[in-house]
């Protein structure tokens, strides 16, 4: 099976997460992936494969040669919500001539090369893309597919000498808890990577430090004919609350380092109204300054309107890995080499998210992000030049075979 024919089928299962079932995984379909990805491994001939009650996947390919360090390559089997991930129709794409792709005729659904100008780097290759309607779930679906097409590289040709390789596949990273139930010390590695990233050439150490937090707002509704001064409206106060924040910290706005809020969700009625944010920064003092200004912003408002108005939850999700990657910027360098020998520009830039990574990075397991190949995640603009998949296997086994 080819890499590009593994995506493919691994793109039919539906496993888009789900944070509100309070469950591990958080949907069915992530098992099913799960299941099919341990009987493949097992048909391939990894050892020590393993798939627990919460989903977690993970295999060994063995090492055949002494004096390497144990590496792990890890991917998450889950889609992002933001967009449906059902039904996926992908499509490829071959000798991509740069202009505008319409995705869907039906419906006039067009990627657009004046909004998404990215993709005119990829003319003359073969890009697979959806059709309008769904993510593609090259993040991270094409993680899983170069991981496996490397071992199964390896296994066939044992020419290449390694050390052990420990693969780790998880669920549930859309909704911030890949790294919930990862067993770090059964992973058993000196150091990991996820094959997460973006763009070809993306390298990653340093990302945000991230916090979710939900407002509710508790209103008094009455007649209105009769409400003076006795109704408090929860959707105008939820108004005046987003009118209060900083304007021009939002994702929209920000670039780079930059920090911001981000309101994902606003439900309410005039007796009560929720606000879900998710709170982002790469300086940890700054990311504490966040958390503030939301806890000063809910004392203030509940001396405006009364002490109970407002009810805050805060979360912290992750931590920015970079603390923990610095000490052993080998592993990097590592990448880095390995990404120029098969004619890969390394582009070392801040994550604007998180991976699993970042939470195993603080658990003990040093884990920096590489990229996948995939353009336009979490949209239906998505898309996956088929040789960015490839050169992203190539870089795994330069990195196994150079440790």
């Amino acid at each position: 099976m080819t890499i590009t024919e593994r995506f493919l089928k691994y793109v039919s299962f539906h496993t888009t997460s789900d944070e509100n079932t309070n469950l591990t995984p958080s949907t069915k379909g992530q098992m099913v992936l799960a299941q099919y990805l341990r009987d493949e491994m097992l048909q391939l001939g990894l050892q020590d494969v393993t798939l627990d009650h919460n989903g977690y996947l993970m295999a060994t390919l063995p090492a055949n040669t002494e004096g390497k360090p144990t590496i792990g390559f890890i991917a998450h089997m889950d889609t992002a919500p933001d967009a449906s991930g059902e039904n996926i129709k992908p499509r490829i794409i071959t000798d991509y001539n740069g202009e505008d792709i319409l995705l869907n005729e039906e419906l006039n659904i067009v990627l657009e090369t004046a909004k998404y100008p990215e993709i005119r780097k990829y003319k003359g290759q073969d890009i697979i893309v959806t059709d309008g309607t769904t993510l593609l779930g090259a993040d991270d679906k094409a993680g899983v597919a170069e991981i496996i097409s490397a071992c199964e590289y390896l296994i066939q040709h044992p020419e290449i000498k390694h050390g052990k390789i420990r693969i780790g596949f998880t669920p549930d990273e859309e909704i911030g808890q890949g790294a919930d139930h990862f067993d770090v010390k059964q992973f058993g590695c000196d150091f990991a990577y996820t094959m997460d990233g973006g763009a070809i050439g993306e390298l990653e150490y340093e990302n945000f430090n991230a916090a979710s937090c939900k407002v509710t707002i508790h209103g008094v509704n009455v007649h209105p004919g009769y409400g003076y001064r006795k109704m408090k409206n929860a959707i105008l106060i939820a108004q005046e609350w987003l009118e209060r924040m900083p304007q021009h910290e939002t994702p929209a706005q920000t670039n780079g380092y930059e920090g911001f809020f981000h309101i994902t969700s606003f439900q309410g009625s005039v007796e009560e109204a929720t606000l879900a944010f998710i709170i982002r920064d790469h300086d940890h003092q700054h990311f504490l300054d966040r958390k503030d200004l939301l806890q000063q912003l809910a004392h203030a408002f509940n001396e405006q309107y009364g002490q109970g108005t407002i009810e805050i939850t805060i979360r912290d999700q992750y931590y920015n890995m970079r603390e923990k990657v610095e000490p052993v910027m080998h592993i990097v360098t590592l990448v880095e080499k390995a990404m120029k020998e098969v004619g890969v520009a390394p582009k070392v830039q801040p994550i604007r998210g998180g991976t699993d990574g970042a939470r195993l990075s603080f658990e003990g397991l040093p884990c920096p992000n590489i990229f996948a190949g995939g353009e336009n995640f979490h949209s239906r603009f998505e898309y996956l030049p088929i040789p960015s998949m490839q050169k992203a296997m190539e870089v795994i086994l330069k990195i196994v075979q150079n440790a």
